[in-house]
């Protein structure tokens, strides 16, 4: 029998020993709650947060700002940087046994494929491109080369937050949101992260892309449209004097001090108004930002603006060059649903992508080299994951349509600029390449060497979140790849 504990009667009803303790652990439990609430609100420190000005990097940098180029699907690595002559030998040969454990879509897989294009080596570097990427072929001294990346899924939507966030769930801050919390930006009159998504469409995963997930959400990714207005609602539906608009925004700033002063603890009030201020602001820095008339008629057809194939990655890609001119911090383009993600029609559906986009990237990167902003912008090319050595079969099992499934073991990307090694190629993959084996790059790793490069340090970078300590890389062990960065001279 267990004994009343008198002490604690209410009326007639004594308390057990084990109610005692059933009420113990409740109020244990809601003490810890409360504290953890208290810190959530008393940690939003609205000076340190949610603020945009530009901030030294703790260690030296070698880029300043970065343009995203999210080729989204997974373009195949050995069909455009990383050739296999092996595929050619054993093409049509049996593999998928060696594999089946690594394949996404079983019933349609078939045997090894070669490439349907052509290799050469390329510049002074020697390095290898198909002829699907002719003008990227042409500035591969520019190029540090990955073609050992890895990573843990094979499918889209998982894979797709593990390149962004380095989680394979929502809900977490991209890398852009981590690198504009770290460094703010050098334009106080533009978003520190701009996306330039495609006119066709959103990506998969939608707008969680450039989510600041449990950052303040003025290190979100802000979307512009390469057409018509930049950013919708911009501009106010009556136009009133430069002496009026001045003499209101400086009232409502006013107005807003004196509501924040009275509110110190409210979390996100401080970035709610830094973002209305930022607004107000974009009405004429972003609509001249993205006024592509002011460039001449040779730099539009340098991006391939005007012709049917190349005219909107092109404009996206040249208002790239003008954000990261005006101190952008971090730009991020995409292509719409999955043009990468060729699991049938590789020779024609692969083609149509690059066709749409090797030659704006070109002409991007040798924009940025002639006006000298290459030396500080880091440019970086890729997808969420590669491609399998073997065939997936279409519908009717022609070979003539096959494609390539996802492939979580081996993928490819390349960077320009901002530090990294020119003409570099870093990392083997086995003679299939099936999985990389040399060199191995994981997502935590790049992600390391990317806030490296930008003078960041990956273990330091960090937010308290319900008592964990949050950072980009994770808790799993990351490094800095040094060897892809240029040494100093």
């Amino acid at each position: 029998m267990e004994r009343d504990l008198g002490i604690f009667e209410s009326g007639h009803c004594p308390v057990s020993r084990r109610d005692f303790f059933s009420h113990v652990r409740t109020g244990v439990c809601g003490a810890a709650l409360l504290h953890l609430l208290q810190q959530d609100l008393r940690s939003d420190d609205s000076s340190e947060v949610a603020d945009l000005r530009p901030r030294r990097p703790p260690l030296p940098a070698r880029a300043k700002s970065v343009i995203h180029l999210f080729m989204n699907g997974g373009p195949s690595q050995m069909d455009l940087f990383d050739p296999k002559p092996e595929l050619d030998r054993h093409h049509g040969e049996s593999y998928f046994d060696k594999i089946a454990g690594e394949v996404e879509n079983v019933k349609d897989a078939g045997a090894l494929m070669r490439s349907p294009f052509k290799f050469a080596q390329h510049g002074g570097s020697g390095m290898w491109v198909s002829d699907a990427l002719p003008h990227i072929a042409r500035h591969v001294d520019e190029l540090t080369l990955v073609r050992s990346m890895y990573t843990t899924n094979i499918t889209h939507e998982p894979a797709l937050y593990l390149i962004q966030t380095n989680r394979m769930v929502s809900g977490y801050p991209t890398l852009g949101s981590w690198i504009t919390y770290g460094l703010g930006s050098e334009s106080q009159n533009l978003p520190a992260y701009v996306v330039l998504d495609d006119p066709l469409g959103l990506p998969i995963n939608g707008t969680e892309n450039w989510h600041s997930g449990f950052l303040p959400p003025i290190y979100q990714g802000t979307r512009f449209r390469s057409t018509g207005s930049p950013v919708l609602n911009l501009r106010p539906e009556q136009e009133e004097p430069r002496a009026v608009v001045d003499m209101q925004r400086d009232l409502l700033r006013r107005l807003d001090r004196m509501h924040l002063s009275r509110r110190p603890d409210q979390p996100k009030l401080q970035a709610r108004i830094s973002t209305y201020e930022l607004a107000a602001r974009m009405q004429l820095s972003a609509s001249e930002a993205l006024d592509l008339s002011a460039e001449t008629a040779a730099t539009q057809s340098l991006y391939g603006i005007g012709q049917p194939t190349t005219d909107s990655y092109g404009r996206r890609c040249l208002i790239a060059r003008r954000l990261v001119e005006r101190g952008v911090r971090f730009v991020q383009l995409f292509i719409n649903a999955q043009i990468w993600d060729n699991h049938t029609g590789l020779a024609t559906d692969m083609k149509a992508a690059c066709d749409r986009t090797d030659l704006p990237i070109a002409g991007l990167l040798q924009d940025l080299k002639q006006r000298g902003l290459l030396e500080d912008t880091l440019v970086i090319w890729g997808g969420e994951f590669g491609r399998l050595p073997i065939a997936q079969l279409s519908a009717d099992k022609d070979e003539r349509k096959s494609g390539r499934d996802h492939n979580k073991n081996a993928g490819c990307l390349w960077m320009a600029g901002g530090g990294v090694r020119k003409g570099f190629t870093y990392g083997v993959t086995d003679e299939l390449g099936f999985a990389a084996v040399e060199d191995r790059v994981s997502v935590p790793d790049w992600h390391a060497t990317i806030l490296h490069l930008l003078g960041l340090n990956h273990d330091e970078l960090s937010v308290d979140q319900h008592g964990l300590r949050e950072k980009l890389t994770g808790v799993l062990p990351a490094k800095v790849i040094h060897d892809l960065i240029e040494p100093h001279s």
